[in-house]
């Protein structure tokens, strides 16, 4: 069962009192619904990032426990807006099966020769993705909570690494390019929210925390949230 760090057992995951720590009233929160791929596919990306990591020292890489496919990033959010957030998250989910998926090839943002993010991508059923992205989508907005990257093409995509400034990754995206991960059955979506680390300390990263699941179509519910964990 795919998780994202932390993941413990939890109330019904349409209460607001699933956030760790609550927010208090009048807080925003940076929130993003994402897709956790199983261990077995993370270890398989690891493996062809190790040597990688090594060659390539400038780059900021990210940790295997951060590795998620964003759906859709929500941005700061105001925590009246959370208990209709989670309410069409939920039924957004329902209107989807599970989705078969394989990390495949890569990419970099905006281009490889001049790249401010370098990421592995996904094969199989791309257009049901899609389409649950543009579920999620629609619902955060109608909950208040209007995603921040409306607008743009979507991309699937698990981010290795982060780049200082802008970097020369093509090598790295012609290396990977033939890469191909086993297939999983992505059978949920997680809202996640994401704490930046404070101004000017320097080496720490973001700690995720997951707020609430909920499974796709014909997965029995088992609502779970997380608590803070320090992650890339």
């Amino acid at each position: 069962m795919p998780r994202l760090p932390g993941q413990q057992a939890a109330p019904s995951p349409t209460s607001a009192a699933l956030v760790h720590p609550r927010p208090a009233a009048g807080e925003t929160m940076r929130l993003f619904v994402a897709i956790a791929p199983p261990p077995e596919v993370l270890d398989e990306l690891d493996k062809l990032a190790a040597p990688l990591r090594a060659a390539r020292d400038d780059l900021r890489w990210t940790s295997r426990e951060a590795w998620h496919v964003t759906v859709a990033f929500l941005g700061e959010v105001d925590e009246s807006s959370l208990p209709d957030l989670l309410l069409r998250l939920e039924r957004a989910a329902r209107r989807h099966h599970d989705i078969r998926l394989a990390v495949s090839g890569a990419g970099a943002f905006p281009t490889p020769h001049r790249a401010n993010v370098l990421w592995s991508g996904l094969s199989g059923d791309r257009r049901s993705l899609a389409n649950l992205a543009a579920s999620v989508t629609a619902g955060a907005r109608r909950a208040g909570a209007s995603p921040r990257d409306k607008g743009r093409r979507f991309e699937p995509h698990l981010t290795l690494a982060r780049c200082r400034l802008p970097a020369d990754v093509s090598e790295i995206v012609a290396a990977l390019a033939s890469c191909q991960g086993p297939a999983w059955h992505a059978d949920r979506i997680h809202l996640v929210r994401s704490q930046l680390p404070e101004p000017g300390r320097a080496g720490t990263r973001p700690r995720y925390a997951t707020v609430a699941w909920w499974p796709l179509r014909g997965l029995e519910p088992a609502p779970e949230a997380s608590q803070v964990t320090r992650t890339g």
